[in-house]
């Protein structure tokens, strides 16, 4: 089994649009017998709560579901846990390089270093609009596509 783990600030907005977006990839693949996924926050403030109103609104006009997703913040077991432990910005990373043992710091990544379009950031949509919103999700969407890729690499070798 290959493990996922998203990881943002909050846990509220961006990490759990990445997960849900890319668990109906994996479903739509066939895969979700094979591929455990999850998200988390480097902080605690939202620790039990469901996602922003907004990322769940946007989400659901592609057709993504946030709404039995809860926030967690990422714990110590996690880096052992998950062959891939993806930040959304380099802020995000930094605190997980950190956090990290070094046996697991390989599996560190910006989650747009799947993107077709070159690496950056998921800019944190918190303090934004709509707008702000549907670009988390376009290049969660892309970087998504991406990662299943390298997945399925991983599955079939």
């Amino acid at each position: 089994m290959v493990k996922v783990l998203f990881v943002c600030l909050g846990n509220i907005c961006r990490s759990p649009t990445a997960e849900a977006v890319f668990t109906r990839l994996v479903k739509e693949t066939g895969l979700e017998e094979r591929v455990l996924i999850d998200s988390a926050g480097t902080g605690d403030w939202h620790v039990g709560h469901p996602p922003d109103v907004r990322a769940t609104r946007a989400a659901a006009e592609r057709g993504y579901d946030l709404t039995a997703l809860r926030a967690r913040q990422v714990g110590r077991e996690d880096f052992a846990k998950f062959d891939y432990v993806l930040a959304m910005d380099d802020e995000n990373l930094r605190e997980l390089k950190r956090l990290a043992p070094p046996e697991h710091a390989h599996k560190l990544r910006l989650f747009t270093e799947f993107s077709s379009k070159g690496a950056g950031a998921v800019p944190d949509p918190y303090a934004g609009g709509p707008q702000d919103f549907e670009l988390v999700l376009d290049l969660v969407e892309e970087s998504a596509r991406g990662l299943l890729r390298d997945v399925l690499s991983r599955i079939d070798a």
